[in-house]
């Protein structure tokens, strides 16, 4: 018994240590991460996956079940406070989270916190209890559709413009406060105003279905509703008041099409009255261009009329200059090939076409331009006529450099080369110091101004290693490249050559005539110019100021601002330098109208170049509202340049007869035929003598200071035979004066720009010789002078030059035979004796027999004029009384002051034919002219009408 006791308390001692060992070995276990939604205003997270607790010492009662999990703070704080979580089954380990308070979406949407779980331990005690790892969990709270949209605004008003449809007129706007997409978003709009001639869209957008019309209706009021995605109505309607405004045409208001400028004016605006209307449209940015269309009028624009040589002149540039494209002339030959083009500007315009046209001009004048220092001056334009592509050149071939002028120049002890070329819209120099030794350097600029097809006036100024480059006034930076690579160097020979280059001596070919034959082989001259040329010159020695080239540029006329001081606030302007283009930019429309009413444009030429010139307006605006920003379109108008007064040039203070003894005239000096020359430049322009208290209209003439820049001498009938005569200037004065002359036999043209003053003293200085032994007895003379190139012209002043004879030199036995031919004709040379009382001539003793004979003949010759006078009025009483009556005459004929003037130069055939003539015509070639000298008997001349002169020639 004892032993069986013994046994059973081991046995139990046994089970207890085995059952010791096996109580709550393991933790429980959860998932790592939940995910939970609960509603908003409810407590409940659904968890997926559902919370349940695992324990492996179950079925163990006590370590294999769950007594409850513990909720820990997560990142954000939040878990402990606002969530708990119980055991709904201690076997299973299930269990449920909750939150302690209902949840509000629309405070905090999202949640996340941790969850643990532990057991129950070894006992009723939960001694020795294990816990689980922490899971995560992230609670989501769904919203509940607990609001209703609110209008942002309860009233919208907006103003449209009558008659038109608008895709927007104004936008409504509605908000939801709840926290979820799908009932915070509004869905749709409506109108709950029936019959009213609007729409709205899903997005609130309001527009009218129908043109408004401001006299049927000018205010239209209507409530709109918003509905959210769960069919909420908003707690409020918004009211819409729409105004219709009577009809606006934005644009600019009192544009004239036409605009007038009377030449001498100054500056005017051009848009007086031009205001801009924007229909109460809002706008931050405003801008204009306008824009003045010149290129027509001359080169670019109107500027001087003068020639290239008086502008340089009057601009005050450095005398010097060598023409290398001059008008063809025997002198100047070598541009007798190339064709012209005419300009309204009165200078001359040599095309070239890239191949067949090359002017070389000749070495004498090359070599006046030698030197390291020089200016090159010239006008160009890329394209125009006859400047069409060769028709050998294959399409999509690279075009070359198209070269300008190409020279190569003797220094003194060496040869420099330069060419100027053009390629696309790159302008070169390529410059060579000495092409002997040095490198060719290469100066490039990139211009917009050479590939424009327009007129632009080229300055390059070099002044080795400087260059300077003015394009219409304005200095251009060039880059520059030194080029080493394996050029031939140019041959040392003096070349000049435009509108091409030559290729290096093996490659060259004849060329004739200055030009390449079309089709042939164009060896010897490549990379010719497409294009215009005109006033290409060089001058060696220092560059030209700025100032002189901004002068032989300018324009004078373009556009201008009024006033700069004036300028609002915000405005900007901007001009361009040929002053063609100009543009406004601001941002309020009060300060912009009255910016655009002083624009002005101004025009500095006394006599402008009467024509139209076409403008352009351009506005660009930019408004808050993109969408409905205005446009307007572009305006056109021109302005018209009236004809000026025409300024009148008088030539006055020379008789139309000059008598001197001939002696004077064979004098070393000659004798001055305008010695009392008076020149007067007036202009004549209407008066208004109504306020006056004058009936019509009245001319007044204002004498003005004018410049000259031309007066021409021409002989009437016959050239000056330069053995016999000859017209003397000082070619001093001349020189100082800075005028240049041309001097034939068959006219003097005195040239150059300058003061009327000093064109009289260049003419009064004019005067006429005669060889000795030269018998002539009249030569007339025709002055003229003119200003602008010819543009307006003087009154032609005809001057009659007679010689007085001594009778000692008429009575000489050679001029006896033309002395009886004289007395036979009498009528072929008694105009000679109108307009004059010639004095007595002064008598020499004559010795011995010679002066009975002289008597003799002297009374013989008197006898002969005395029945000539006779005859010559019985022929003109029969002419009056065949017409029907005339002037009464004297029946008297007082010879006393009469002297007898006999041409020894003419033949005795000549005089023979001219009275055969006379006699034969009758009346209608005969002319009465009175004598200034008769007092009281009416002394009557019948003299032959001449031929009418050659007209004046132009230069």
């Amino acid at each position: 018994m004892a032993r069986m006791s013994l046994l059973s308390f081991l046995l139990f001692c046994l089970t207890s240590v085995a059952h010791g060992n096996k109580a709550n070995k393991h933790k429980p276990w959860i998932e790592t991460e939940y995910q939970g939604i609960v509603m908003e205003n409810d407590n409940t997270v659904l968890l997926n996956p559902p919370l349940f607790a695992l324990d492996k010492d179950a079925p163990l009662h006590y370590a294999g079940e769950i007594c409850g999990f513990r909720v820990h703070n997560g990142p954000g704080g939040s878990g402990a406070a606002q969530f708990e979580a119980v055991v709904l089954d201690r076997s299973t380990g299930e269990g449920l989270v909750r939150s302690k308070e209902p949840l509000d979406c629309e405070s905090q949407r999202e949640h996340s916190f941790t969850i643990q779980a532990y057991d129950c331990g070894e006992g009723p005690d939960g001694t020795n209890s294990k816990k689980s790892h922490k899971a995560t969990v992230h609670v989501r709270v769904n919203d509940v559709n607990e609001f209703s949209p609110v209008f942002v605004e309860r009233r919208y008003e907006a103003s449209v413009p009558e008659g038109r449809l608008f895709d927007r007129i104004v936008r409504v706007e509605a908000l939801d406060a709840d926290c979820s997409p799908q009932y915070s978003q509004i869905c749709f709009y409506d109108i709950i105003t029936p019959n009213v001639p609007f729409a709205i869209d899903n997005d609130g957008n309001i527009k009218n279905t129908e043109p408004l019309d401001s006299k049927k209706q000018r205010v239209h009021s209507f409530w709109v509703t918003a509905f959210d995605c769960g069919k909420n109505r908003a707690q409020a309607d918004a009211q819409v008041v729409i105004t219709v405004k009577p009809s606006c045409k934005p644009g600019w208001i009192g544009w004239s099409k036409r605009v007038e400028y009377t030449p001498g004016s100054g500056s005017i605006p051009l848009f007086p009255n031009l205001h801009l209307e924007t229909c109460e449209e809002t706008v931050w940015n405003i801008q204009a261009t306008v824009e003045l269309q010149t290129g027509h009028i001359g080169k670019g624009c109107d500027r001087d009329s003068y020639s290239d040589r008086s502008v340089r002149r009057l601009c005050g540039a450095v005398r010097g200059e060598v023409d290398l494209l001059p008008p063809p002339s025997p002198a100047a030959n070598w541009t007798a090939a190339l064709p012209t083009l005419p300009s309204s500007d009165s200078s001359l315009v040599f095309s070239f076409n890239g191949s067949a046209h090359v002017a070389v001009v000749p070495d004498s004048v090359a070599s006046m331009v030698s030197g390291d220092h020089f200016t090159l001056q010239l006008w160009m334009r890329r394209g125009g006529a006859s400047t069409q592509p060769p028709a050998n050149q294959a399409r999509g071939t690279r075009k070359e450099e198209e070269t300008i002028i190409c020279s190569t120049v003797k220094n003194d002890d060496s040869y420099s080369h330069y060419s100027l070329s053009v390629h696309g819209c790159r302008l070169s120099l390529f410059y060579w110091p000495d092409v002997s030794a040095a490198r060719p350097v290469k100066f490039l600029w990139k211009l917009e101004q050479v590939c424009d097809s327009e007129w632009h006036h080229l300055s390059l100024s070099v002044q080795f290693p400087s260059v300077t480059l003015y394009v219409d006034g304005v200095t251009f930076d060039p880059a520059l490249i030194h080029d080493n690579g394996a050029i031939p160097n140019p041959a040392p020979r003096q070349r000049l050559v435009i509108g091409a280059c030559w290729e290096p001596e093996e490659k060259q070919k004849d060329i004739l005539n200055n030009s390449i034959p079309e089709g042939k082989d164009t060896g010897k001259f490549v990379g010719g110019y497409r294009g215009l040329l005109s006033g290409v010159t060089v001058r060696p020695g220092s560059v030209e100021p700025h100032s002189v080239v901004e002068c032989l540029y300018a324009c004078r006329e373009g556009l201008d601002f009024g006033d700069l001081e004036t300028l609002g606030s915000g405005m900007k302007v901007h001009v361009n330098p040929s002053q063609s283009v100009l543009v406004l930019e601001g941002d309020d429309i009060e300060s912009f109208n009255r910016a655009v009413q002083q624009v002005t444009y101004r025009n500095s030429l006394r006599f402008a170049t009467p024509g139209v010139r076409p403008l352009k307006l351009t506005t660009s605006l930019r408004c808050f509202s993109e969408e409905s920003c205005l446009s307007l379109r572009q305006l056109e108008g021109y302005l018209v340049v009236l004809q000026p007064d025409a300024p009148q040039i008088s030539l006055s203070g020379v008789g139309p007869h000059l008598a001197r003894p001939a002696p004077e005239f064979e004098s070393p000096r000659g004798v001055p035929l305008f010695p009392e020359l008076r020149i007067v430049c007036s202009l004549s322009h209407a008066v208004n003598t109504a306020a006056q208290g004058m009936e019509g209209g009245a001319l007044m003439s204002d004498a003005v200071a004018h410049t000259l820049d031309g007066c021409e001498v021409q002989p009437l009938g016959e050239e000056l035979n330069p053995e016999k005569e000859e017209l003397l200037v000082d070619m001093e004065s001349l020189k100082e004066q800075g005028l240049d002359i041309i001097n034939t036999t068959a006219y003097i043209a005195i040239t150059g720009a300058e003061s009327i003053s000093v064109y009289e003293d260049v003419l009064r200085s004019i005067r006429y010789r005669l060889a000795k032994g030269s018998a002539r007895f009249e030569r007339r003379f025709r002055l003229s002078c003119s200003e602008m190139n010819g543009r307006y012209t003087s009154n032609e002043l005809t001057l009659e030059v007679n010689f007085l004879h001594s009778l000692d030199s008429l009575y000489h036995p050679s001029h006896l035979l033309a002395s009886q031919q004289q007395f036979l004709h009498p009528s072929h040379h008694t105009g000679e004796l109108s307009g004059h009382t010639l004095p007595n001539p002064h008598r020499n003793s004559v010795p011995g027999a010679a002066t009975v004979i002289i008597m003799v003949c002297v009374g013989f010759l008197v006898v002969m004029v005395i029945l000539g006078v006779f005859r010559i009025r019985s022929i003109h009483r029969r002419g009056d009384g065949a017409r029907g009556g005339g002037k009464e005459g004297s029946n008297q004929w007082d010879d006393s002051a009469l002297t007898i003037i006999v041409n020894p130069m003419e033949t005795y055939e000549n005089r023979m034919g001219m009275a055969a003539d006379t006699e034969g015509e009758g009346d209608d070639e005969e002319e009465v002219v009175e004598s200034p000298d008769d007092t009281g008997d009416d002394q009557r001349i019948i003299i032959k009408k001449e031929g009418r002169d050659s007209a004046p020639r132009r230069y």
